[in-house]
């Protein structure tokens, strides 16, 4: 191995979990040739997660040494759903509500990647050319057997777990992407290997070079559990705002922050060792400041951590929060009031239920009466949860 593809395999092995067709990357990175590097995304909702960066940072790598990134938005195949990782049948979406999401996409990939690097496509481009026919001939490539090996098709299948037919031709269009991108690599979480797998099975079929499979390993969710994931709304997403990002960050479980810095920030385990000493809430802050780099200026990062230490170390305010005049809210009673502002996104039985826990504070004192009204005053500090605060006053000064 010369040391050029060393310098390279080190870059690009970073983090990764597992690989199928290594022999053939490597000799292709060798012969210096512009790699297609493809990474598919479904519009199911409308924001890219921190589970997708992990995959970016890859691509970006990809990018560095000069090679082309394939950003495939699947807008013909989330009419079907990928199940994987799943025990049921995703909910069908309309056209008009895919469209509406992938239009947030570019934005939010091409804060981590080079747009001059990118060719970005739909596969809307080739199946909404096909007929029955070409769906017929695709579909004998493929047994119902070798479908059955899919883990979670096997878990299903042997729970009794009902099984679209339309979800087995989800593995088979994936793979069809990859014939007609002809993508050298194609990276995706460890879920897709048999997707990706089969990628390589058609491209042999149609006589192209099978792409390398690059699997990157699962970033765990918000609860520490999970598999992040829109879904399982356990997600940070790429266009939150720095306070909600930097809030999300710091509610992680400690065990967790070290899969954040060696997946996302790309730490190596040396330098995760040394951050394992520090306390938690500090080596935790850090994180965040490091991730937040990547989307927000400097004074941003320094605004919502010196509001996070105010409100959760000092157990203060925020600097700046919301403020709503009393004459336009229609309303005496506190509940009211608060869904009224619109700040708090929950809905109302979820306030009963925080309100009764404790969760909601008015001017410092807690309100556990859902039916409570506010008496008289010229000024108020309301705090919801954790994260929501917002001032009721008199009137507000022009």
């Amino acid at each position: 191995m010369n040391i050029d593809l060393i310098s390279q395999w080190v870059s690009l092995s970073q983090n990764l979990e597992h690989c199928v067709g290594e022999t053939i990357l490597k000799e292709k990175l060798t012969r210096a040739q512009c790699l297609r590097v493809k990474l598919g995304v479904d519009p199911t909702r409308p924001d890219l997660t921190f589970g997708h960066w992990v995959v970016f940072n890859k691509l970006k790598q990809f990018q560095n040494l000069g090679h082309k990134v394939i950003f495939l938005i699947g807008d013909y195949t989330t009419r079907i759903g990928d199940p994987s990782g799943r025990s049921c049948t995703r909910p069908v979406l309309t056209p008009e509500q895919i469209a509406q999401n992938a239009k947030t996409y570019l934005d939010q990939a091409f804060k981590v990647l080079d747009v001059e690097k990118t060719e970005v496509r739909y596969n809307s481009e080739w199946f909404c050319k096909m007929d029955f026919g070409d769906l017929l001939s695709l579909s004998r490539q493929v047994t119902v057997a070798q479908l059955l090996e899919r883990d979670d098709f096997t878990k299903r299948y042997a729970q009794n777990t009902p099984i679209a037919l339309v979800e087995f031709l989800y593995p088979l269009l994936q793979a069809y992407d990859s014939v007609m991108l002809q993508a050298d690599v194609e990276l995706g979480g460890t879920d897709q290997l048999f997707n990706m797998c089969l990628g390589r099975q058609f491209q042999r079929l149609y006589g192209q070079s099978e792409q390398a499979v690059m699997c990157m390993p699962l970033l765990v969710g918000l609860d520490g559990v999970r598999k992040m994931s829109k879904s399982y709304d356990n997600y940070i997403a790429l266009n939150e705002s720095a306070k909600n990002m930097f809030g999300k960050i710091m509610s992680l479980p400690d065990e967790a922050m070290w899969m954040y810095f060696r997946l996302l920030a790309l730490e190596p385990e040396e330098s995760i060792a040394m951050l394992k000493l520090e306390h938690p809430m500090e080596a935790k802050k850090a994180l965040a400041v490091k991730l937040l780099k990547q989307f927000f200026t400097e004074a941003e990062i320094t605004a919502v951590k010196h509001d996070f230490e105010t409100v959760f170390s000092q157990k203060g305010i925020p600097h700046q929060i919301p403020e709503f005049s009393r004459d336009a809210l229609p309303h005496n009673h506190l509940m009211d009031l608060i869904v009224a502002t619109q700040v708090y996104q929950g809905s109302k039985k979820d306030l009963k239920r925080l309100m009764a826990q404790g969760g909601v504070e008015v001017n410092g004192q807690k309100v556990l009466d859902p039916t409570a009204k506010l008496e008289n005053a010229s000024s108020y500090v309301v705090r919801v949860g954790k994260h929501v605060f917002f001032r009721i006053v008199s009137s507000i000064k022009k």
